[in-house]
Formats: structure tokens, sequence, C-alpha cells
């Protein structure tokens, strides 16, 4: 405690002289600390109490940004500080980079990876006028990162590519050292997501060539540790895929040390996945089984997977299969549900890509299977029995529902082939009239209502009246006094009889729509949940989405044997 006072004595002193070098001094102080060191908070906390006196608050918002690094534990909360400190700066630069700051906590900390878009897209917001162009493609990287995470590995690779040559073109420049290392960090950062997006997309000659010039170019030294585990990991996935099993395992393990330091449990748990198919592809079954078994410690410990390690789940039960072990293959049954789950949260239609291999209905069956092996019999029986209620009751409710289903299935069909104008001209000269808006105001709103129906603005989850007044630059009033006159209904009704319209039309009109589940759709469309989707399809309607669904589906198929 003495030597601190000293060292803050010391420190004060000279920021009596040179102003702001008393920050950068107080930096040299922690700034050799290990990331994630709390030890480093007796000169952080000194640094915040100083630029909270002294009300410099881009100070504050840079000691925060510090704090966020060293913090073993509460990095969120400074990463909330972090962004209250540079708003009240006014630096728009300093607010990006604080909302960047707290999406990299998302993502690396937590692997939240919706909250970090969020605050991704909200840096973007602020610096997309920006001189900083650093900042602007660190923010785009980390774009980049979601896309490739939810597969769009194209649209990821062309980000990255982008990132690689930014950050590249400053390496030689006669930049401050600190900046050149900002930026080699950039660059290997970058180069390593793009080896990612090329291995998703099964380009493996190019993400070979690419690991090969990162770790030939890497400097010695710790400074780069983190990435170069990183290349080995990409090299160890390479190698697998290009069937040179012990290469694999070589670097695959050469990753580990690196990536444990850090806690990166993420690519940890893609390097133990690895390791049980390179050692099952080398016939070694019990360290196969080790590895699996790891990545799934990881996922009870973090509830987080990556999609392409789901597979793990999927040769743990299949083995256990083959072993007539029931108890393992339940337990891995449950937890690839459990899995699927987590996944399908992040994902908007990915029930249809995780469902491929291993459809979940087989798995609640193999489930239900497997809790009741000693009573077969007694499951069996009241199966039966409730199936057979279930087609009793289906076959009466078909009778009953056919007619009436088919007429109002034939009617929406009427509907969505002739895309009847609702309005007239006549008509619409005629509410002008007797309208009580200015005229200016009415032809103002027709138009923004026209592209927002043409932009699929109905489309957004949460819109509101407030904020699509704002949007249109106009008041509340005047924008329910609108509707009511030339759309003739309330905001709600509106939104949703666009959003049923176009979610009909799409599954008309487009065989991918059809192969949807109704609350991909819902979600799709904008409703919040499956239940008020289908309730607003019926009562505009008359019809089920799920009814309208087989319909077409039936109708496509038959159009199909018949031509």
């Amino acid at each position: 405690m003495g030597r601190l006072i000293a060292v803050s004595i010391f420190i004060f002193c000279i920021s009596s002289f040179y102003g702001q070098d008393y920050y950068s001094e107080l930096r040299k102080k922690y700034w050799e600390f290990e990331e994630n060191d709390d030890k480093a908070f007796n000169y952080i906390n000194l640094y915040i109490v100083t630029a909270k006196k002294q009300k410099n608050y881009s100070e504050l918002f840079q000691a925060y940004d510090d704090a966020i690094k060293f913090s073993s534990k509460h990095k969120l909360k400074y990463a909330d500080s972090a962004i209250a400190a540079a708003k009240m700066s006014g630096n728009n630069d300093l607010i990006g980079n604080a909302y960047l700051g707290k999406g990299t906590v998302y993502y690396f900390t937590y692997r939240k990876f919706q909250p970090a878009l969020n605050e991704y897209l909200t840096a973007n917001k602020y610096l997309e006028n920006s001189e900083d162009f650093f900042l602007k493609y660190q923010n785009l990287y980390h774009i980049g990162v979601i896309k490739s995470y939810l597969g769009h590995y194209e649209e990821a690779s062309k980000i990255f590519n982008d990132c690689v040559r930014f950050f590249e073109s400053n390496l030689q420049k006669d930049l401050h050292p600190n900046i050149i290392f900002n930026n080699r960090r950039g660059y290997y950062n970058s180069l390593h997501q793009l080896i990612v997006s090329y291995q998703g997309l099964k380009q493996f000659n190019n993400s070979e060539l690419l690991i090969k010039k990162a770790l030939k170019s890497l400097p010695d030294g710790e400074e780069f540790s983190q990435e170069r585990s990183y290349f080995y990991k990409s090299l160890g996935v390479n190698e697998f895929y290009l069937k040179r099993y012990d290469n694999s395992l070589i670097n695959l393990n050469k990753s580990l040390s690196g990536l444990k330091k850090i806690n990166d449990f993420s690519w940890s748990s893609v390097v133990y996945f690895y390791l049980g198919l390179s050692y099952s592809k080398k016939g070694e079954t019990a360290k196969s089984l080790e590895n699996y078994k790891k990545v799934d410690s990881i996922f009870n410990q973090y509830t987080y997977i990556i999609p392409d390690v789901r597979n793990n789940y999927e040769e743990l039960i299949k083995y256990y299969r083959n072993s007539k072990n029931p108890k393992q293959e339940l337990y891995y049954t449950k937890q690839l549900l459990k899995v699927d789950s987590v996944l399908s949260y992040d994902f908007k239609y990915l029930s249809n890509k995780i469902h491929k291999d291993y459809e979940t209905k087989t798995l609640l069956a193999a489930k239900a299977e497997l809790e009741e092996t000693n009573n077969t019999s007694k499951m069996l029986l009241l199966v039966s029995l409730v199936l057979l209620g279930i087609l009793v009751f289906m076959v009466f409710y078909w009778f009953r529902r056919k007619k009436e289903i088919q007429r109002k299935y034939d009617y929406l069909i009427h509907e969505i082939n002739s895309a009847k104008i609702e309005e007239n001209a006549s008509a619409t000269d005629s509410k002008e009239r007797n309208s009580k808006l200015d005229s200016a105001v009415v032809t103002n709103l027709r138009r923004k209502f026209a592209e927002f129906e043409k932009n699929k603005g109905f489309l957004e989850k949460g819109i509101t009246a407030g904020r699509l007044a704002t949007e249109f630059e106009t008041n509340a009033t005047y924008l329910s006094q609108f509707m009511n006159e030339f759309k003739e209904s309330n905001f709600n009704t509106y939104i949703n009889k666009l959003r049923i319209k176009y979610a009909a039309d799409q599954i008309y009109r487009h065989k991918d729509w059809r192969k949807y589940s109704v609350e991909d759709i819902a979600n799709a469309c904008g409703f919040s949940n499956r239940q008020s989707f289908s309730n607003f399809f019926y009562e505009q309607n008359g019809i089920r989405p799920a009814e309208f669904l087989k319909k077409v589906r039936e109708e496509m198929m038959l159009q199909k044997i018949a031509d």
C-alpha cells in the first residue's frame, strides 16, 4: 500500500508539469499485467478517481475501457460505465468504441451473440461518419464474426477480406508503435476468421495457404500467443479434412494451451471435437470419447456451443447405442435436445438446418422410449389409446372442417392471384375531400405509407405507432387520423393485416417458405409468437396458417405429379 501511495505521489508530481502525461504514466504501471488480472485495479481505480475529479470524460472512458480488459468478474459493469463516460464526452468515436467494447464482452466473454450484435449495430450508427477507419473496420470485423456464426460464410468471407486488406495496409505506414500493434492484431484476427469462413465453405486449399502465411509472418514472443493458438487450431481442423489425422492431432494439441490461458472455451470446444474425430479415424475410441465428453463439459458450464460442434452429440449417441448402453444414450440424447434449443434461440430459421441430420421428433421419440424401457408394454398400450382417440377426433373434425377449409382456401388463393387494389381512385378522392387533415399532410403520409409497405417495414418486430410517426416525421395524432380515414383501421390491425397478407403470399409463391414451421413464419413476419400469428391469420382469412400450409403443400404435390 505504501508503494502505491509513493507511486501516486510521483505520478501526481509529473502531472503538475506535463498534464495528460499523468494518465499515460499511470497506464504504463498496469499495462504489462495479464488480461483478467485484478491487481491492475490498484492503478486503474486511481485513474478513474482522478479522471472523475478533473471531469476528463475521454480519459474516464479510457479508464473504464481498460478496466474491461483487466476485470475478471465485472466486465459488463465496466462496459456500461465506459458507455456513460463516452456519452458525457460527446465524442461519437468514443461512444461507438464504447458500444463496440460492450459487444465484445458479450461475444468473447459470454458468447451471447444476439446482444453482441445489438451493441455492434449501435456502435455502427455512431461510427458511420467517423474518420477513424480503425474503429469502423474493428466494428465491421465483429459483425462479420456474427455472420460467420450464423453460417453465412460467403458474406462473412467478403467482410473479412476487406478487414484483412485494411489492417494489412496500415502495417507498413509511419505510425505510432501502439497503432501498428493494434492493426497487426486486427490483421491476424481477421485472417483467422477468413480462414474459418473458407473452412465453412469447404475451401480447404484456400484456408491452408492463409494458415501458412499467418504462421510464417507471426512475430515471436508472447504478444501474439493467442493468435498463434487460433492458427494452430485452424491448421488442425484443415489437416483433419485433408485426412492427415496425425498432423491434425499435433496441431490441435498445440493450440490448446493458448486457448486455455485466455479461457476461450468456444474454440476449445471446437479443438476437443476435432481431437475426438481424429482419434476416431485412427481407431482410438477411448481417446475419442474423452474429447467428445470435454465438449459436453464445456456446454454444461457455459450453455454455449458452435453449430458445427453439434455433431459431437450425434457421435456420442451413436457410440452408446451401438454399445447397448441406454442410460448414456438417453443422457446424450437429452443433451442434444438442449443444444438444439440453445442454437434455435440464436437462429431465426435454424431448425431446418440443425434438424437435417437428426430430426428433433426422432430424438423425442428415442428419449421417451429410453425412459420407459422397463414399461414398454404399458407405454405402447397408452400411446395406442391416445393415438386412437386422436384419430377418432381428427376424422370427426376433418369431415366437419373439410368443406369450410376448402372454401376459405380457394378464396384466399383468389385474393393472392388477383392482387386487387383495396381502394379505387374515386373513393380516394372522396376521402381526401372529407378528410380533416391538410391535403399536404395527406399527400406526404400517403407517400410515406407506400414506401413503408414497399420496403416491408411492417415485418420489423416491436414496431409502434409512436416510432412510425417519428420515422414519418409527423405526430401520432396525424398518423392515427390518417389510418382511421384512409386505412380504415387502427395501427395494430393495419400492421397485422399487412403481415398476414405477406405471409400468405410468401407461402403460396415460394417453395422455401413451405418448408418452414408456423413458428418460423410467425417470427419472419414480425409476430412475437406462433399463437398470435395463428389467431390473426384465422381472423383475417378464416383458416389457420397450419391448415393453409398443408393445403398449399398438397396442391403443389398434386400439380408436380400431374406435370
